[in-house]
C-alpha cells in the first residue's frame, strides 16, 4: 500500500520524486510557477493546483485528492528560502526577515499543516532559518506548532536538523534544514550520515564510504549542442586560468595563479569550477554570468547535468527558458535526500520495511580521469595584476558599515552611500 503525500511549493518536483522512489504516492500538490506545473505534467500524472499558496484554500488541496482531515501520512514543502538566506543573517536588528512579504508562507505552510493534520510533515528551508540570533522563522514555526496542538488536540513533536547532501550520497554539497514534525508525539531520529569527505568533521562511521564524486554522477552525459554553454560576461574566459576544484581565490597573492584580485573580495562561487574527483558544489537558482559552479570543461553546466547533480529520476521533460531551468533545477531539494527522509519517515512512523539501497543511489563512473590542463590568463585581464587588499572581515566591509551606520542613525541615506 502506498503512503499519501501532500506537497506544497512542490518546485520541479525534487523532495516528491525522492518521496515517490520511497512508496508515496503524490494525492495533492500545490505550485504558483507557471513553468515548474508544465514541468510537472510532462513528467507525472500528479495532481497539481497552480497557483499562489495564499490563494489555495486547504478544502481546495485535499479535495483534489479525496483527503480528509487526518488522511495524508506525510506533508512536505520548502516555503520560499529568500528572507532566511545566509545573506539574510547579515542584516541586523529589527527581524526585518520576518517582515519581508516572502516569509508569510511559514505561516501558509503552518496553515496547511492545521487544516490537512497529516502524520508526518516535513519542512525543508535554508540553514540560515536556524541561526542563533536570527531564528525568528524557526521560532515562528514552533510557535505554530504549538497552538496547533492547543486548538486541535493534536501532539505534533518537532525535531530539525541541518544536512549536509553529500554526507548521505548526493553528489553535490548542500547543506539545508529540515524540520520534522509527528503528529502523535514520536521523535524522529535524523538518519546518520552514509558518505565521508576530507572536510567532514566526524571520523567515518563503519561501512560509511568516500563522497560521491561529480564524476560519477556526470562524467558519462552528453552534451546537446544546440544548449548554449559557453561561460557568459567579462570574466567568462577567465575560467580556462583556473584549476578544477579551484574559484577566482587561485588569482590572488595566496594562491597559485596572477593576482587578479584581493582575497575574500568576491563570493565563494564567484568563477567556481568543479573537480571531477569530488562533490559539486551548490547548484545556483539565479546565478550571475560569473557564478558557478562551472563544469571542469570550462562552461555552464547542461540541464541534464544539473538535474543528475539533483538525483532528480533519469529522462525527464523540463519546460521553460534557460533562467527558468536553473531556477528550477537550483530551488530543488536533491531527491535522493528527499528519498532517504521519506525511507526514515516511513520506517519510524509508517511500518514500511526496505531492504535494497535508495532507488535514486548515484553509482561508480569509473576512476576520475585526470584534470584538465590550466591556460595561461587572457591578455585582457593582465591589467587587473597588482596588489589588492584582502576583505577587511567579517562586519567590516563596506555594505556591513553602511548598514550597521543605517540601522544605528548616524548617517543618513546620502551619507551612508559614501562609505
Amino acid at each position: 500500500m502506498a503512503f499519501k503525500l501532500v506537497s506544497l511549493f512542490t518546485g520541479a518536483g525534487g523532495i516528491n520524486y525522492g518521496f515517490e522512489a520511497a512508496g508515496f504516492d503524490v494525492y495533492a500538490a500545490n505550485e504558483m510557477d507557471r513553468d515548474c506545473c508544465l514541468t510537472l505534467a510532462a513528467n507525472r500524472d500528479w495532481p497539481v493546483i497552480e497557483g499562489d499558496i495564499h490563494d489555495v484554500s486547504s478544502d481546495e488541496l485535499m479535495g483534489v485528492g479525496g483527503l480528509k482531515p487526518g488522511d495524508a501520512d506525510v506533508l512536505v514543502g520548502g516555503p520560499p528560502c529568500q528572507p532566511f538566506s545566509k545573506s539574510s543573517y547579515w542584516v541586523s536588528g529589527r527581524a526585518r526577515r520576518m517582515e519581508d512579504p516572502r516569509a508569510r508562507t511559514l505561516f501558509e505552510y503552518m496553515r496547511c499543516v492545521e487544516d490537512v493534520l497529516p502524520k508526518v510533515f516535513l519542512l525543508e528551508n535554508v540553514r540560515g532559518i536556524n541561526y542563533s540570533g536570527k531564528e525568528e522563522g524557526f521560532l515562528v514555526l514552533r510557535s505554530l506548532t504549538e497552538q496547533i496542538n492547543k486548538e486541535k488536540g493534536t501532539d505534533y513533536t518537532l525535531s530539525w536538523a541541518v544536512l549536509d547532501t553529500a554526507d548521505y550520497g548526493v553528489p553535490q554539497s548542500r547543506k539545508r534544514f529540515f524540520l520534522v514534525g509527528h503528529r502523535d508525539g514520536g521523535k524522529f531520529q535524523f538518519p546518520m550520515p552514509t558518505h565521508y569527505g576530507p572536510d567532514s568533521r566526524e571520523p567515518p562511521l563503519f561501512k560509511a564510504q568516500p563522497h560521491v564524486a561529480a564524476w560519477d554522477a556526470i562524467g558519462d552525459c552528453e552534451v546537446d549542442p544546440k544548449e548554449d554553454l559557453a561561460a557568459k560576461g567579462y570574466w567568462g574566459d577567465l575560467l580556462p586560468s583556473i584549476p578544477e576544484g579551484e574559484n577566482y581565490l587561485w588569482h590572488t597573492d595566496r594562491k597559485g595563479g596572477l593576482p587578479l584580485f584581493g582575497w575574500r573580495t568576491r563570493f565563494w562561487s564567484f568563477l567556481l569550477k568543479l573537480a571531477k574527483a569530488r562533490p559539486s558544489w551548490t547548484i545556483q537558482a539565479q546565478p550571475g554570468p560569473a557564478i558557478g559552479p562551472f563544469h571542469w570543461e570550462s562552461r555552464r553546466l547542461s540541464v541534464e547535468e544539473m538535474a543528475r547533480l539533483q538525483t532528480f529520476p533519469r529522462n525527464l521533460n523540463y519546460a521553460g527558458s534557460r533562467s527558468s531551468l536553473q531556477r528550477q533545477l537550483g530551488n530543488a531539494v536533491p531527491s535522493l535526500m528527499a528519498e532517504i527522509l521519506a525511507r526514515e519517515i516511513a520506517i519510524q512512523f509508517l511500518g514500511a520495511e526496505y531492504t535494497a539501497l535508495p532507488k535514486l543511489s548515484v553509482h561508480a563512473n569509473g576512476p576520475a580521469p585526470d584534470s584538465e590542463p590550466v591556460d595561461s590568463v587572457p591578455e585582457k585581464y593582465l591589467e587587473h595584476a597588482g596588489e589588492h587588499a584582502p576583505h577587511p572581515g567579517t562586519g567590516k566591509g563596506r555594505a556591513a558599515l553602511r548598514r550597521a551606520a543605517r540601522d544605528q542613525g548616524s548617517l543618513d541615506e546620502s551619507d551612508a552611500a559614501q562609505l
